[in-house]
């Protein structure tokens, strides 16, 4: 089965408002084991909003529309709905008494544009909506040589939809699928080779065609591995991700830093609580990401303190790089600035200093202005992560 989510309102092609609707919408299909095969955003007009619904109608069998259900001119679903139906709006007597109740119980007159509320297309059923004006719309739709595909319409209030969609929409769509199927993702976070390396490393893991799926995506340096597997238990659907997991791991190595909402100050931050060890942290050109990111990972009792210095300043003059107090010091050395995108890339320092040593190493520093910070302060952080690991192999507790 295969749904398509539908969102209306100017005020989100304009981007006035985010759509979390869609979001909040396809976490719950997929809970329920309903693929969602398209998100589509459409302005209040009515033809455009049927061409989206008859588009829908082909190609998925579920569809969720939110938003256009309120009773100004620019609410549109109702009227769009029953255009693809081919049928008339009729009026639903149940439902204008419960607008009508909405009003008298908050002392207040119902306008006649309310009236609309509680038009509906004929032969498509109203879903409740206890605590607002706008009932929700249940509509199947006859195709050609297949089953009907089915429309829920729900108000685009978030509150209200999801009351909804936990009293209606989700036991209904669970009906239609018979059998319940849970859909489970499984993250693995990777870092320190770009996304065609890691690729290569992983053979044949990325086909699309494959089972369970391996997805990849890179924000700011960091590669995630989505891996997807659907079952009819989240138990039966981890054991079939399993073997692609332990794969992962096997091929990508130290790569592979964390799982599902981990970051790379996470991993950090639990390492050296783990070993009873403290950090500090200076930092140039990086504009004190690190101290930020590292404050943000509950590091209480293990992230000592942190110096931010801009630009060259106070770097040609650290002769002892001693970690003080802490037991380690990381320190990142001034940004390159880069000249042009033909120019030759600088190199970044990062150090390391505790008890027993000094280590200092140089990366490339290139690519898109928007993403070498990130970088910069990702790389100082795995440099961490990799001596640590390295410490633990050799069995040296402390550093």
């Amino acid at each position: 089965m295969r749904a398509e989510i539908i969102s209306i309102g100017d005020e989100l092609t304009t981007g006035q408002r985010l759509d979390t609707n869609s979001q909040w919408l396809s976490e719950r299909l997929l809970e329920i084991g309903v693929e969602v095969a398209f998100h589509t955003t459409v302005g209040d007009n009515v033809a455009d909003n049927v061409l989206a619904f008859r588009q829908a109608v082909e190609r998925a069998d579920v569809i969720l529309a939110t938003g256009g259900l309120g009773p100004t001119a620019d609410d549109l679903t109702r009227q769009a709905i029953a255009e693809v139906a081919g049928v008339q709006l009729v009026q639903d007597e149940a439902s204008l008494a419960h607008i009508k109740a909405l009003f008298a119980r908050r002392k207040r007159e119902m306008p006649p544009a309310n009236l609309v509320q509680a038009l509906f297309p004929q032969g498509s059923r109203p879903l409740p909506n206890p605590h607002g004006t706008a009932p929700g719309i249940d509509c199947s739709i006859a195709r050609r040589d297949r089953g009907p595909a089915r429309i829920f319409a729900l108000p685009g209030v978030p509150a209200e939809m999801q009351e909804m969609w936990a009293a209606s929409v989700g036991p209904a769509i669970q009906e239609l699928l018979g059998q319940r199927r849970v859909i489970a993702h499984h993250r693995i976070k990777c870092f320190g080779v770009g996304e065609s390396d890691l690729e290569a490393m992983l053979p044949d893991l990325i086909a699309r065609q494959r089972y369970p799926l391996v997805g990849i995506t890179v924000h700011q340096a960091t590669i995630t591995l989505r891996i997807t597997a659907a079952a009819q238990t989240p138990e039966l659907a981890r054991a079939a991700m399993q073997p692609t997991i332990d794969t992962i791991h096997r091929c990508l190595g130290v790569l592979v830093f964390g799982e599902e909402d981990d970051e790379l100050e996470d991993v950090v931050i639990r390492m050296l609580r783990e070993r009873h060890l403290t950090l500090a942290v200076r930092e140039w050109g990086t504009c004190g990401l690190v101290a930020h990111w590292l404050a943000s990972a509950r590091s209480a009792g293990v992230f000592q303190c942190a110096s931010v210095f801009p630009g060259q300043q106070g770097w040609d003059d650290l002769a002892q790089r001693q970690p003080g107090d802490a037991d380690y010091l990381l320190c990142i050395g001034p940004s390159p600035q880069p000249d042009s995108p033909t120019s030759a890339p600088g190199n970044l320092k990062i150090i390391l200093a505790h008890a027993a040593g000094v280590m200092e190493k140089e990366f490339p520093f290139a690519g898109h202005p928007e993403i070498l910070r990130p970088r910069a302060a990702k790389l100082a952080l795995n440099l961490l992560r990799l001596h640590l690991l390295r410490a633990a192999d050799s069995g040296t507790a402390r550093p």
